[in-house]
């Protein structure tokens, strides 16, 4: 790959040795469509540790999202406030349903939605805002909580990077109306593919089960409710198979030591790199009142040349490093489909610096201390000094 061997790699799925096991039980089981064994143990086990009314498994976040806006009933018309720097399924979820994304800028420090900018942003139009945890480190949740229900909003937390984080000590999840997870390869705890829905709002939940069941109400014919099921509201196939479910129960068990495992890489990086933020670079900002879960270790740079020389001077040492989300405000779709609802210049700042390292369970002392290595020469060898930002 570009004449570089590359074998320090960006990510590294991690298994836990149960997940095959696991699957042959589903298949010796005899379902593997949805709602099987596996998949209740996982539901159970995300609303004990979010503490939320309700989780549904889905086949992504994406579809998760998806779902959220179906609930919402959200239409042509209709506007969603959200960040700018996200993954495109953030806005695609409620463009699908006719609404227009109303990209806020972002904070300098957690590069979270600004939630100072949000209510400026409201119109009549304004249906929900839809923070993004970026890192798996919560957004400003009470702020935006109070503005959401000064207006009369939904909450709807894109919670795809923060599973095992906390707010004031709160699970992420527990204070939107709902939210969405991911279980895609790249996420701390993983499926292959996958995700789920989280709700806080009770009267909502038999309407999910319906969405998520193609439309019907299919789930109460398997409880004995019904002698025959039938299509009641719009949905699609949002279940998750009991195979991938299998999967992530495997994952799920070790929830915890994954955890624990990516904040020791963490740390080790954040220590090191310290040294770094006398110019060079700057570290992620985690405020005191919020835990994380260690999803992601960045830098951010000086400007986006020294970003894209400093990821070529990485793969010739062999280590892949990555930039992340470009702006959906600056993007062919975006300009189609959403409108700006404040400047966006944090937002564009953030998204020509951001560098991402390499972060996966099993990375040693030696990995961890090559892209250390190579990261500090690599910048300790550029001539001029460089104004990153205030941390």
């Amino acid at each position: 790959m570009d004449g570089f061997h590359l074998d320090i790699p960006f990510n590294r799925p991690y298994t836990t040795g149960r997940e095959l096991r696991y699957i042959q039980e589903a298949v010796d089981g005899l379902q593997l469509s949805g709602n099987g064994p596996f998949g209740e143990r996982c539901e159970d086990w995300l609303q004990q540790r979010t503490q939320v009314h309700r989780a549904m498994l889905t086949p992504s976040c994406t579809a998760a999202l998806e779902l959220a806006a179906l609930l919402l009933d959200v239409g042509p018309g209709d506007e969603i406030i959200m960040p700018s720097f996200t993954f495109p399924s953030t806005a695609t979820a409620f463009v699908l349903r006719g609404a227009t994304p109303v990209f806020v800028d972002i904070r300098e420090d957690t590069l979270n939605i600004d939630e100072r900018l949000v209510e400026g942003a409201v119109t009549e139009r304004t249906r929900a805002v839809v923070p993004v945890h970026y890192a798996g480190v919560s957004a400003e949740l009470d702020a935006l909580r109070a503005i959401a229900d000064r207006h009369g909003l939904a909450v709807v937390e894109d919670a795809a990077q923060a599973l095992a984080s906390t707010y004031h000590g709160r699970p992420v999840g527990r204070d939107g109306d709902y939210a969405a997870i991911s279980f895609h390869e790249t996420k701390n705890v993983m499926c292959g593919e996958g995700g789920a829905l989280l709700l806080n709002v009770e009267e909502a939940a038999p309407r999910a089960e319906i969405i998520r069941e193609k439309g019907t109400d299919r789930a109460r014919l398997f409880r004995g409710e019904v002698d025959k099921y039938t299509w009641r509201d719009l949905g699609s196939s949002f279940l998750l198979s009991e195979v991938n479910a299998a999967f992530l129960w495997a994952q799920l068990e070790q929830a915890d030591e994954i955890t624990a495992e990516r904040l020791r890489i963490w740390q080790a990086y954040d220590a090191v790199f310290a040294d770094l933020e006398d110019g060079l670079a700057r570290r992620p900002v985690v405020p005191e009142h919020c835990t994380h879960n260690a999803h992601m270790y960045y830098l951010l740079l000086a400007d986006g040349p020294t970003r894209d020389w400093l990821i070529q001077e990485l793969r010739r040492e062999g280590i892949v490093a990555l930039f992340h989300f470009l702006p959906l405000h600056t993007s062919d779709a975006g300009l189609r489909f959403g409108r700006a609802g404040s400047e966006l210049t944090v937002t564009s700042w953030a998204s020509e610096r951001v560098v991402r390292l390499p972060l996966w369970i099993g990375m040693g002392e030696d990995e961890i201390g090559r892209v250390v290595r190579a990261v500090t020469k690599a910048l300790t060898s550029r001539e001029r000094p460089i104004e990153v930002g205030a941390r």
